[in-house]
């Protein structure tokens, strides 16, 4: 059935069959027909889904479609709603919204609801208290493996996941992390200490939201356990929430590499004036430091009047060598990003580049030869070749090095851009073909 079908229905005001049919439909596919209709045909078929999936609905609408559906519902299909939602779920919809308007629904949760949404709203923006989930099973050490699948059965229907379940002492500090499979294989009367393996990985509350991606990735896990400073579980990160921070870490890593600053929702709906607040700031910057190009090009006019062929061949040398800074700067970015390279491998990484740099600086010098031979004869050859040796070495390590640098001061890499690298190694670029045109002019 398309969604002509459902649209007769909802006409036709046969709801038992329209409510039967959405509880089949996928969520995503109910959550984009919703977006197609009108906003009272919207909040009709909102009210007409079963509890759990209108929560999952609505985790899957965007804020500006969340917001308008909140506006129509009452007060008490509002509560409904939010003691339905997940907790993390809960969490970005409140910060989404204003502050005035988050107090009012903040009053529509139950006791046990509100102490966990303000715990959650209590930690940094950016930190995993903000993304983690209260939803988990825990069990005791001194349980018998039986009475553990026993809390398991009870407390798995609300638990966020499954595959690993926690074990805390009577003050809820994390003892260990143990996988179901442990459960189910092991004696029903062992206790749980006799499966534990002390063997864990957790992370702290207040550490940023990206850790929790680099620690999936690196032990290939699908939880991770949060803890406080001292060690007492407060909730869990799960895969579908670390794979969100994640894509939206890569986002803001290709706005920041196009001198972007990141946007804080989607493209559509972002506004002109938005967008060009994110662009103008870096786009002026630059200007500026191209001016210190201008600034060399003007010491060096006499240079250039007198052989003349020199001006055809900057924009060559300059941009081969914003190419190989930015090529360089890219793979540092996102080697420093994954965990490849760490800081303290700064040395190592540089003295690597020594050799890529000058490998890159002679085979292009060999075509800077030949087109300057042709262009210009012998003497232009020479100082196209030794410049593009010159240019692509320097812009190479400069691409190297910033990346590290800005990690050194605690400034996220990605800054690092195309356009800033270019615009830096055009600057020095230039530098570097003035000396060596005037060193090789007034040799001969």
């Amino acid at each position: 059935m398309n969604g002509t079908d459902i649209k007769e229905l909802i006409e036709q005001k046969k709801l038992a069959e329209l409510r039967e049919l959405c509880s089949g439909m996928p969520v995503p596919d109910i959550g984009e027909f919703l977006l197609e209709l009108d906003k009272l045909d919207r909040v009709l078929l909102f009210r007409l889904l079963p509890r759990h999936i209108s929560s999952e609905v609505f985790s899957y609408l965007k804020s500006e479609h969340r917001n308008d559906l909140l506006q129509a519902l009452t007060a008490e299909e509002t509560r409904n709603l939010l003691n339905s939602l997940k907790p993390d779920d809960r969490t970005t919809l409140f910060e989404e919204l204003p502050g005035r308007a988050t107090q009012k629904l903040l009053n529509l949760l139950s006791p046990e609801d509100l102490k966990q949404a303000r715990l959650l709203l209590g930690y940094p923006e950016e930190s995993i208290g903000r993304l983690m989930t209260p939803d988990y099973v825990a069990v005791r050490p001194e349980w018998t493996v039986n009475q553990g699948l026993q809390q398991i059965r009870i407390k798995g229907q609300d638990s966020e996941t499954l595959n690993m379940i926690y074990v805390t002492d009577s003050n809820w500090k994390l003892l260990d992390s143990l996988e179901l499979q442990k459960f189910i294989l092991a004696d029903p009367e062992h206790s749980v200490e006799q499966i534990m393996d002390y063997s864990y990985v957790s992370l702290s509350a207040f550490e940023d939201r990206e850790e929790a991606v680099h620690m999936m990735q690196k032990y290939d896990l699908f939880a991770l356990p949060v803890v406080d400073s001292e060690g007492v579980l407060l909730g869990i990160v799960t895969f579908d929430d670390v794979m969100d921070v994640a894509e939206e870490e890569a986002t803001e890593d290709f706005h920041k590499s196009a001198a972007v600053s990141p946007l804080r929702t989607s493209y559509p709906e972002t506004g002109i004036l938005e967008l060009y607040r994110k662009r103008i700031v870096w786009l002026l910057g630059l200007v500026f430091i191209n001016l210190i190009s201008l600034r060399i090009m003007a010491a060096y006019e006499e240079i250039l009047a007198s052989a003349i062929s020199l001006t055809f061949f900057i924009p060559l040398l300059i941009g081969s060598g914003g190419n190989a800074g930015a090529q360089s700067a890219t793979l540092m970015v996102r080697a420093l990003a994954t965990g490849d390279v760490e800081m303290d491998q700064w040395l190592k990484t540089f003295i690597k580049e020594l050799g890529v740099g000058a490998s890159l600086g002679v085979t292009m010098a060999v075509a800077g030869l030949i087109l300057g031979f042709i262009q210009g004869g012998m003497q232009i050859a020479i100082i196209i070749g030794l410049t593009m040796v010159a240019i692509v070495f320097v812009a190479n390590l400069i691409g190297v090095a910033l990346p590290f640098l800005l990690t050194r001061f605690r400034i996220d890499p990605a800054v690092a851009s195309n356009p800033l690298i270019t615009s830096i190694t055009d600057a020095i670029g230039l530098l570097i073909y003035f000396l060596i045109s005037t060193w090789i002019l007034y040799l001969t």
